[in-house]
Parts: structure tokens; sequence; C-alpha cells
């Protein structure tokens, strides 16, 4: 009798272990496997349950499967099409498949791409992260697909008055893509505004990767390591530059270490994402057993991860 009553308690304490699991927190831990799983149970709770669409769409994307995102983020709008956020993000899973598809298929997802991003800008002109990414659509499209330099710098303008360093960032974008001179001064202005903020220094290296300015690069990264930030840690982003352009390959290793073992990690640097890089950086310097481990740890994160798995195919032969 007390086994029978310890099973059953076991059994409720399953129960409700499995119902006090937050999606949102798996999601941003980048425990992409068990995040999966509770969002399956929360649609097989509730079939119209919206959010739980959105934050599938959000794994998907992580895991850079732009078809099944697509789908997701279409459920999500058809069940709340007066959220902005769930088009929005409509809008980003489009255009990664948009970058992944033939030109016919991609023409027509680059359209809905701007019809997703303005109607999430029109339900609500306080989501300044749509503002940004309608601004780097209409810098980025050509004129025919409604692509218009003037119109990314009216965003700038209207960003200002709630964020003058994403007005200075988006501004930046700008002058870059124009070719003017003013761009640097322009990311500058945004670490400025934004009180030393970890992510322009990132963004200032990004532009000084794009320059072939690699040494200011990596002067701005130290610079990340070392000022305010918020939420996000830059170890992630800057990990990322090095491993992108061979620089400091034992520095970004540490970097992704620290990050992966702080408390602070973000969705757009899933862990299982983390532990990929680490892998590659430790291939790239030659210690392939650890790259492995690296890849089979992001596997036990997130199964599906495609990259993780030819990698460890690639170093296990």
């Amino acid at each position: 009798m007390a086994f029978r009553r310890l099973l059953v308690l076991l059994v409720c304490f399953a129960a409700f272990s499995r119902a006090d699991v937050n999606p949102r927190e798996l999601l941003q831990q980048g425990k992409a496997d068990e995040a999966r799983r509770a969002l399956g149970a929360a649609i097989q709770r509730n079939p119209k349950d919206a959010q739980a669409y959105h934050l599938l769409c959000r794994l998907d994307y992580q895991l850079e499967q732009w078809d099944k995102a697509l789908k997701m983020a279409e459920k999500a709008v058809a069940l709340d099409p007066g959220n902005s956020f769930y088009h929005q993000w409509l809008g980003r899973a489009a255009g990664r498949k948009a970058e992944n598809s033939n030109p016919f298929t991609a023409f027509l997802l680059a359209r809905r791409v701007r019809v997703e991003f303005e109607r999430a800008v029109a339900l609500d002109g306080d989501n300044l992260s749509a503002r940004t990414d309608l601004a780097e659509y209409y810098l980025e499209a050509p004129g025919f697909l409604g692509g218009d330099k003037a119109k990314s710098r009216r965003q700038a303008d209207i960003v200002a008055r709630r964020d003058p360093a994403l007005a200075s960032y988006i501004r930046a974008q700008v002058e870059e893509a124009q070719g003017r001179p003013h761009a640097e001064e322009e990311y500058k202005n945004a670490i400025k505004e934004s009180g030393n903020g970890a992510r322009y220094w990132i963004e200032l290296a990004y532009y000084y990767r794009r320059a072939g300015r690699t040494k200011e690069m990596e002067e701005a990264i130290v610079r990340s390591l070392t000022a305010s930030h918020k939420t996000n840690l830059p170890e992630y982003d800057a990990a990322y530059l090095l491993l992108r352009t061979d620089r400091n390959l034992k520095g970004a290793t540490q970097m992704l270490r620290r990050y992966l073992a702080s408390d602070n990690l973000s969705e757009d640097g899933p862990a299982f994402h983390a532990h990929f890089m680490l892998g590659e950086l430790l291939e790239k310097q030659g210690d392939r057993k650890a790259a492995a481990a690296e890849f089979r740890a992001a596997l036990a994160l997130a199964s599906d991860y495609r990259a993780a798995r030819d990698a460890l195919a690639r170093v296990s032969r």
C-alpha cells in the first residue's frame, strides 16, 4: 500500500511539473526539445492557443526550420489577428524563408514581409522592434518591392521619440547602406545615447567587420564586454564575430563558456547554438574530441538541429 501511495504521489508530482513548465523560459534557455514538448502539450489542451503557436514559430526560427516557422506564425495570426507581435514574427519567418527559396517564391514572400511588418506597426505603434524590422525592410528591399530609404529614415524619426539610441542605430544602417561617411558616427551615437550599452558596441563591431576593419572590430568587442548591459550578455555575439573572422579563437571559446555558465541566456543566443559554435571553435583549434562533445551537447538540447548533427558526423569520421 505504501508503494502504491508513493507511485500516486510521483505521478501527481510529474503531472504538476509538466503543467508548471514555462515554455517561454525553456525557449529563452535554448532547451528546444523540452520547449517543443511543453508547447505541444499546451496545444493539445487548447487547440486555439495562439501564443503556443507563436512560440513554436520562434522555436522553429531558432532551429532554422523556416517552413515550420512560417506555418506556426500563420496559425498564430489566424487565431489572434490583432496581435502586433504575431504579425511581426510572421514577417520575420517569411523573410528567412524568402532568403532560402527560388526567385519566384522569394518575390512573393518578400511582398508578404512588408505587409506583415506594416500591419504589426499599424496594430501597435509602440512596437519598436517591429518598426526596426520595417525600417530594415525599406532599406534593403528594391523599389519595386516597396523599398524606400526615405521611409526607413522616417521610421527612425518616429522611434527617436521613445528610444533615441535605437533611432541612431537605424540611421546608422541607412548611412551605411548609402555609403555615406556618417555611419560610424551614428553607431557611436547609439552607444552614447544608450548609456554605453553593450548591444550597440556589438553593432559597431558588426559594422567594422562589414567594413573589413577587423582590428577595430576586436576593440569594439572588448569594449562591449565591460559596457553597461541590462539583459543579454554580449559574449555570444562577440564569440560569433570572432569565429566568423577567425580572430582570437581562444578568447571566443572562453566567452561562450562564460555565456553558457551564466543565468542570463538569451532567446537570440540559444544554448544549443552556443554549444554548436563552441564545437566549431574547438574544431578550428584542432580538438575534434572536445568539439564532438559540444555538438552532442547541442543535440541533447535540440535533437533536430541539423547543423549540429552534420557537424558531429564530420568530426566523428
